[in-house]
C-alpha cells in the first residue's frame, strides 16, 4: 500500500497533480446534486388548513393553544387534530381532508355525531420544527399531488441517464476540455437557477438540465483523469474521483443540518462549484484525444507544457515517434482502417466485432448490477434509524474505505481479479441474509452493510476498468453508455424493492443472481493492469487475445506504442528531476 501511494504521487508530478485535484474537486459537486433532494424534497408532518383563527387545539389527551405545539406528539399519519375556532366551530383535521362537527359540544377528542367532510381548500399546515421550507411545502406536493413529489428524483435520474450518453459522445467528438468547461459552468448556473424556480414544473425542468450536465461532467472527468495520468497512478487517481463524490454526499448532510430552507440550502450547495469554474478554462486537452484526432502539433504543445512544469530537459517528440514508424503506419492503414479512424464514431462501434460486443455486454451488465445492488442494499438499510443527517453522513463516509480496498486490490491483484471475487461475494451475502432470522436485526443490518461494501468495490472499480478496456476514439462513449446502464439500474432498484410484497427476499435473490452472473462473465474480460491505453479498436480487440479487427486487418499498434511512450514520459519526469 505504501509503495502504491508513492507511485501515485510520482506518476503525476506538478502539472498532472494540479490538473487532477482541480478535476476531482468538481466531482464533489456531482455528489452534492445527486443527493440534494434527500432533504430538499422531504415531506414533513402535515394536516389540512383551517378556515379561521384557532383558540384551542386537542390531540388525544393533550390540549395546546396552537397546532405548532402538537407536532412533537405526532406519531402516525392516521392521527388527526381537533381544533376549536374563535367562532366556536370544532373541526377535525386529517392529512388530506377535514370535517366539521355539526353539533358544537364541549371540546373532546372522540366524537360520534354527524360530520361534514370538506377538502383541503385552505391549503395545509406543515410541521416546520425540522425544515422551515421544502419544495413539498412550497407547492403543496401532498395528497393528490404526492405523485409529483415522488417524480422529483426519477426525473433527475432520467437526466443523468441521458446526459451520460450525450456528453460522453460529445467529448469523443469535440474533446474532453470543452465538455468539462461547459458542464462545470452548467452545474453552477442550473444549480443556482433551481433555487429561483417559480413553480414545480420549472423546478423539475431545471433540475433535469442540472442532472444532464452533472452526469456529463462525471463521465468525462473519469476519462480525462484516466488519460492524463501515468500507468502507475491510474488506479488510485480514478478511484479517488469516487471518494470526492462521497465527500459531496457528506457535504449534503452537513449543509442540510445547518440550513433548513430549501432554496437557501440549494444555493449553498451550488456555490461549491464556483472555485473550479474560475480555473477550469486553463485545463489542457489530453494528448490522447489530440493524437486520436491526428492533431500532432497540438499534442506536442501539451507535452511541452507538461515538460516545462515538470522541468524535463528532453521531452517526448511526437513527430519523431511517428516518423520512426511511418512506413508501417502507411501500409497498415491505407484501406478500411484509415477510413475507420477518421469517421465519427457512435455506439455501434462498441459492437463492431464479436470480441468487442461480448466485452460491451459484460461491462454493461456489471454497471447495471453494481447500481442495482448498491441501491437495493441502501434501501434495505433504512432500519438503522437515528439521526437522518448523521446517517447520510455515514453513508458517504463508509464509501471511503471501500475505494481504498478497491485500489489496493486493483494494484496488487489486477482489475479483473478484484472485480470477480467481490461480485461473487455480493451474491453470497445475498444468500446469507436469507438465512438470518428476522429478529436478529443487528446481524441483518451488518450483513446488508457488508453487501453494500462489496458491491461498492465492484461499482467503483468498473469506471476505471471500462475506460481501460476501450480505445481513445470511443472511450468516453463506452463510459457514458455504461453510466447509462448504471442509471437504468438505479431506476429499476426501487421497483425491485417493491417485490418484497411478493416475497421478502425477492430483491436479494435478484441482486444475487445478477451479481453471480456478472462475476462469471467477468472471467472472459482481459486484464488491463500495467498496460498502456489503447487508441484504436484494432488495439482494443487484440488486447489479451488474438481476434479479428473491425476492418478485417490487424496492423501493428503504432499509436499504442506512441501513447505508451507518452505515458512513460510522465513517469520519467521524476527521474530527470532527481
Amino acid at each position: 500500500e505504501g509503495l502504491s501511494s508513492v507511485n501515485f504521487f510520482l506518476s503525476f508530478y506538478r502539472l498532472q497533480a494540479c490538473v487532477y485535484f482541480a478535476s476531482v474537486f468538481q466531482a464533489m459537486s456531482c455528489g452534492i446534486h445527486y443527493l440534494a433532494s434527500v432533504f430538499m424534497a422531504v415531506t414533513p408532518n402535515f394536516v389540512c388548513g383551517i378556515p379561521g383563527n384557532v383558540s384551542n387545539v386537542l390531540f388525544y389527551n393533550s390540549s395546546e393553544s396552537s397546532i405548532e405545539d402538537i407536532w412533537t406528539l405526532w406519531t402516525s399519519t392516521e392521527n388527526y387534530i381537533v381544533v376549536q375556532l374563535e367562532n366556536g366551530e370544532i373541526w377535525e383535521l386529517n392529512q388530506c381532508s377535514r370535517s366539521k362537527r355539526e353539533v358544537g359540544l364541549d371540546l373532546a377528542y372522540e366524537y360520534n355525531g354527524n360530520k361534514s367532510i370538506f377538502s383541503c381548500s385552505d391549503g395545509f399546515l406543515y410541521d416546520d420544527t425540522k425544515w422551515k421550507s421544502t419544495v413539498v411545502t412550497q407547492w403543496d406536493l401532498v395528497c393528490d399531488r404526492e405523485w409529483l413529489a415522488k417524480l422529483i428524483q426519477p426525473t433527475f435520474m432520467l437526466g443523468v441517464l441521458i446526459g451520460a450518453v450525450i456528453f460522453g459522445d460529445i467529448a469523443d467528438r469535440l474533446g474532453r476540455q470543452r465538455v468539462i468547461w461547459f458542464t462545470s459552468a452548467g452545474q453552477f448556473l442550473f444549480g443556482i437557477a433551481v433555487a429561483f424556480t417559480y413553480d414545480y414544473y420549472s423546478f423539475v425542468i431545471v433540475r433535469f438540465l442540472l442532472a444532464m450536465v452533472s452526469s456529463g461532467y462525471l463521465v468525462v472527468a473519469f476519462v480525462y483523469v484516466t488519460e492524463f495520468v501515468g500507468i502507475k497512478a491510474r488506479t488510485w487517481a480514478s478511484m479517488h474521483v469516487h471518494a470526492f463524490f462521497a465527500m459531496g454526499i457528506m457535504v449534503v448532510a452537513l449543509v442540510g443540518f445547518l440550513v433548513r430552507t430549501w432554496w437557501v440550502y440549494q444555493i449553498f450547495l451550488s456555490i461549491a462549484t464556483l472555485p473550479f469554474i474560475l480555473c477550469c478554462w486553463m485545463l489542457p486537452e489530453t494528448p490522447f484525444w489530440l493524437l486520436s484526432e491526428k492533431r500532432y502539433e497540438d499534442a506536442q504543445k501539451v507535452i511541452d507544457i507538461i515538460a516545462r512544469w515538470n522541468k524535463v530537459s528532453t521531452p517526448c517528440k511526437v513527430s519523431e515517434l511517428y516518423s520512426d514508424q511511418q512506413d508501417d503506419l502507411v501500409r497498415g492503414r491505407m484501406d478500411d482502417n484509415d477510413t475507420s479512424s477518421r469517421k465519427k464514431h457512435n455506439i455501434l462501434d462498441l459492437f463492431c466485432n464479436w470480441h468487442i460486443a461480448r466485452r460491451t455486454i459484460t461491462v454493461w451488465l456489471i454497471w447495471f448490477t453494481g447500481s442495482l445492488g448498491y441501491y437495493v442494499f441502501s434501501l434495505s438499510s433504512v432500519s438503522l434509524g437515528g439521526n437522518e443527517y448523521l446517517n447520510l453522513f455515514l453513508i458517504g463516509a463508509v464509501e471511503l474505505p471501500c475505494y481504498i480496498i478497491a485500489c489496493i486490490g486493483m494494484d496488487k491483484l489486477g482489475r479483473r481479479n478484484t472485480l470477480i471475487p467481490f461480485l461473487i461475494l455480493s451474491a453470497l451475502i445475498c444468500v446469507l441474509i436469507m438465512f438470518i432470522p428476522q429478529d436478529f436485526n443487528i446481524l441483518i443490518i451488518l450483513a446488508n452493510m457488508a453487501g453494500k461494501f462489496s458491491i461498492g468495490v465492484a461499482f467503483g472499480l468498473i469506471y476505471l476498468y471500462t475506460a481501460e478496456l476501450y480505445p481513445t476514439i470511443v472511450r468516453s462513449l463506452a463510459v457514458g453508455s455504461g453510466s447509462m446502464m448504471c442509471r437504468v439500474g438505479s431506476v429499476v432498484a426501487p421497483f425491485c424493492v417493491y417485490l418484497r410484497s411478493v416475497w421478502i427476499f425477492m430483491p436479494l435473490l435478484l441482486v444475487g443472481i445478477m451479481a453471480l452472473l456478472s462475476g462469471i462473465l467477468t472471467i472472459m474480460l482481459p486484464e488491463t493492469l500495467g498496460k498502456p491505453l489503447t487508441n484504436t479498436l484494432v488495439e482494443a480487440t487484440e488486447m489479451g487475445r488474438n481476434g479479428k479487427s473491425c476492418s478485417g486487418k490487424t496492423p501493428p499498434a503504432q499509436s499504442g506504442v506512441i501513447l505508451e511512450k507518452i505515458e512513460m514520459f510522465g513517469q520519467e519526469t521524476v527521474s530527470t528531476e532527481k
